[in-house]
C-alpha cells in the first residue's frame, strides 16, 4: 500500500480495500454496494464539525431554555416512513428519520407513546401499519377525530413525493403534489387537495396541527394559503381550516428535490431536512419558527459550501443534488419570529 493510499472496509461483506485517499465513492466487487471512500469520510467529517459548531452558536445565542410555553390538552402524531423495499427507487433512511421524529416527540414534546402511529414497512406488508395508501387515508383521519381546542397534532412523511398536473385549477404552477405510499403504482398517490380536505379542514378553533413533510416536491402538500409568498388558489377554493391552525415544514419547494444523506451520521442514512430540524430543535428547545428556518438554512448553506470543495462524484452519496432550503407554510399569518416552536 502506498503511503497515500487508504483502508476502507465495506460495511456488508467486511472486504477490505486500498485506496487513493482522493477517492468518493468504491463498488464492492463482492456484494455491489457503494462504499464510502476517504474523500466522502472526510466531507462527513467537516459536515458534522460544522453541525458542532452551530450547535455552540445556538445555545450561545438562545440559552438553553425549557418548554415553558407548552400547550396543554392532547397530543397525537402519524408518523410515515416510506421505504419501497426491494424497488429500483426505494430509500434508506425513511425509518430512521422516523425512528428519530418519535424520540423527539416523546423526550422534548412531551408526546405519549400511545398516541403516536407509526406506519414503515417494518411491520410486514399486510399489517395494518404499512404505509399502503389504504392505511396512510386511514392513519390520517385517526390524527384528527375526535380532537378539540388546546390539542397538538403532528403528521410526519418521509418518503417520495411527486407532481402531477392540475385539473381543478387550485394550483398557481399547475400542478398538484403527492405524497407516495409503498403502494403507490397500484393503488396511486394521495394528492395535497386530499390531505387538505382531511386534515387541515377539520381543524376547529384552537387546535394546532403541524405536518413536517420530508420529499421531494413538498413546498405546498397541504395546500395551506400562507406562505413566504402568496399561495391562494387561482380558483378561489377555500382550502382554510374550520378555526384552527395548520403549519407545514417541507425539505424544498414544489419544483426542487429533497436529500437523503450519510453524511450527518456518518453511517445511517438520514433525510437532510430531518436530521437537520431535529438537530436545531434539540438544541434550542425555545426558538421561534423564524428563527429554526434561519438556523436551517445556515447550517444548509455551510453543508453545501463544503461539498462544493470536494470532489463532484460525492454527489452520489447526496443523491445527485444539493440539499435544498426547508419551507414553511400555514393556514393563516402568525408572528414567525416571536411564536415558539411547539409541537
Amino acid at each position: 500500500m502506498t503511503p497515500a493510499a487508504k483502508v476502507v472496509i465495506c460495511n456488508r461483506c467486511n472486504k477490505q480495500y486500498s485506496v487513493a485517499k482522493y477517492a468518493a465513492i468504491i463498488r464492492c466487487t463482492e456484494c455491489k454496494v457503494i462504499i464510502p471512500g476517504p474523500a466522502s469520510v472526510e466531507l462527513g467529517h467537516q459536515i458534522r464539525h460544522a453541525l458542532s459548531k452551530t450547535k455552540s452558536t445556538l445555545h450561545q445565542s438562545f440559552g438553553n431554555g425549557g418548554n415553558s410555553g407548552e400547550a396543554h390538552g392532547m397530543k397525537r402524531a402519524l408518523l410515515c416512513g416510506v421505504t419501497y423495499r426491494d424497488k429500483t427507487y426505494s430509500l434508506k433512511g425513511t425509518v430512521n428519520d422516523v425512528k428519530r421524529m418519535k424520540v423527539l416527540l416523546m423526550q422534548r414534546f412531551g408526546y405519549r407513546r400511545d398516541c403516536i402511529r407509526i406506519l414503515t414497512e417494518e411491520t410486514g406488508s399486510e399489517s395494518d401499519f404499512s404505509p399502503t395508501k389504504k392505511n396512510i387515508q386511514e392513519s390520517l383521519k385517526w390524527l384528527v377525530e375526535g380532537s378539540e381546542s388546546g390539542d397538538s397534532l403532528v403528521f410526519y412523511f418521509s418518503g417520495h413525493g411527486l407532481r402531477q398536473p392540475d385539473f381543478n385549477d387550485d394550483e398557481k404552477d399547475g400542478f398538484d403534489e403527492t405524497i407516495c405510499p409503498v403502494d403507490f403504482m397500484q393503488e396511486g398517490m394521495i394528492l395535497d387537495n386530499e390531505i387538505n380536505s382531511t386534515i387541515v379542514r377539520p381543524l376547529k378553533k384552537g387546535i394546532t396541527l403541524h405536518a413536517i413533510v420530508d420529499a421531494c416536491h413538498s413546498g405546498t402538500v397541504l395546500d395551506l394559503e400562507d406562505i413566504w409568498i402568496d399561495n391562494k388558489p387561482p380558483s378561489k377554493a377555500d382550502k382554510s381550516t374550520s378555526g384552527g391552525l395548520a403549519i407545514c415544514l417541507s425539505a424544498c419547494g414544489d419544483d426542487e428535490m429533497a436529500s437523503d444523506t450519510s453524511a450527518f451520521t456518518g453511517k445511517d442514512m438520514t433525510g437532510a431536512m430531518t436530521f437537520i430540524l431535529i438537530h436545531v430543535v434539540e438544541n434550542v428547545p425555545e426558538i421561534t419558527y423564524g428563527s429554526l428556518l434561519d438556523q436551517m438554512h445556515e447550517v444548509i448553506e455551510q453543508v453545501n459550501y463544503k461539498r462544493c470543495l470536494t470532489v463532484p462524484c460525492l454527489r452520489i452519496l447526496l443523491g445527485h443534488r444539493k440539499i435544498e432550503n426547508p419551507m414553511l407554510s400555514s393556514s393563516q399569518e402568525f408572528p414567525v419570529y416571536s411564536k415558539k416552536f411547539l409541537l
